[in-house]
């Protein structure tokens, strides 16, 4: 039984770690783990206090696999609930659907009685302002909502750095079932509706029982067109170790082109318990914890140089 997370969800693996010592699934250790994440007001790229889209709206994405069934769940573009992880389980358990976004997945939260609230804190707020006053006057952010060509605004107004920011929790429970979870408020100042790779089966996320799991966070325009996740676990699938296949998976991101390349960062755990995180990013660190741990271990993740650009002009 193991937990393996991305550093920032320090303040969920004990409680995912305790679902596992008392047999609970792994479904359920996941979810557990992330709800704390995304309740954590200090975390601006997850759930509550998450940093907005350009219009000042927070728009929170998830998904969570279950590697014993290939069953999935996920939700986009949700406005005013704390816990998509959780509406994203709804979705797998209840309907014969994997995906909702935006209204219709705020609908269905409603209809299962979860709690609406605003999902803006004051600090993000703050952050939301400060950043887009770097290239926009006051009035002009006073006007974002009527403006014209707020797509111009976006790529002026756009933080490579802020690109990426998400949790991943995976976990392996005594039954040897393996499930994934990933939860973000996505890319700081996006455009609104924008999805990126957390909600997206296949690209941040994905878990399977005969091989292994992985899930991502960076920029996910990368890790959708590059199928990450599913690229990770198919190299195990091959006979990759999780180390040589998390390589790969990392390498054969340098293959895309256009003009927008930044980070990416996976966690990886194969079907023995395995575990093992990869980042283009120098000293990035994840944790993992076993119910026989008093505490996590942090752990650094193996560096694979990307080449990033930023082409604006062009």
């Amino acid at each position: 039984m193991i937990v393996v997370a991305s550093t920032n969800g320090k303040v969920g693996i004990e409680a995912a770690s305790n679902v596992l010592r008392s047999g609970g699934s792994a479904l359920d250790a996941v979810e557990a783990g992330i709800r704390l994440v995304e309740a954590n007001p200090e975390d601006h790229t997850v759930g509550y206090s998450g940093l907005p889209s350009i219009l000042g709206e927070v728009e929170l994405d998830a998904s969570i696999m279950d590697g014993q069934t290939l069953c999935s769940g996920a939700v986009g573009a949700v406005k005013t609930y704390k816990y998509p992880i959780s509406i994203a389980r709804k979705v797998m358990e209840s309907l014969p659907h994997v995906f909702l976004v935006g209204e219709g997945a705020e609908r269905f939260a409603h209809e299962l009685g979860f709690e609406q609230e605003n999902l803006l804190s004051d600090e993000a707020t703050k952050v939301w302002r400060e950043g887009l006053e770097r290239t926009l006057s006051s009035k002009a952010i006073e006007q974002l909502s009527s403006h014209k060509d707020l797509s111009s605004l976006v790529r002026l107004a756009t933080d490579p750095e802020r690109t990426k920011g998400t949790v991943n929790f995976i976990a392996q429970d005594a039954k040897g079932n393996i499930a994934t979870g990933v939860s973000t408020s996505g890319w700081a100042w996006k455009y609104p509706g924008r999805l990126g790779d957390s909600p997206v089966i296949g690209a941040g996320n994905y878990a399977d029982n005969r091989y292994g799991a992985a899930a991502c966070t960076g920029m996910g325009e990368m890790s959708i067109r590059g199928c990450t996740a599913f690229s990770l676990i198919s190299h195990m699938k091959y006979g990759k170790s999780v180390l040589e296949a998390g390589t790969l998976a990392m390498e054969e991101l340098r293959s895309l082109g256009g003009n927008f390349i930044q980070d990416m960062n996976i966690v990886a755990l194969d079907k023995e318990g395995n575990h093992a995180a990869f980042s283009s990013i120098v000293g990035k660190t994840y944790i993992y914890q076993t119910p026989d741990m008093a505490s996590a271990q942090e752990l650094e993740r193996v560096f694979v140089k990307l080449d990033k650009r930023w082409q604006l002009d062009s």
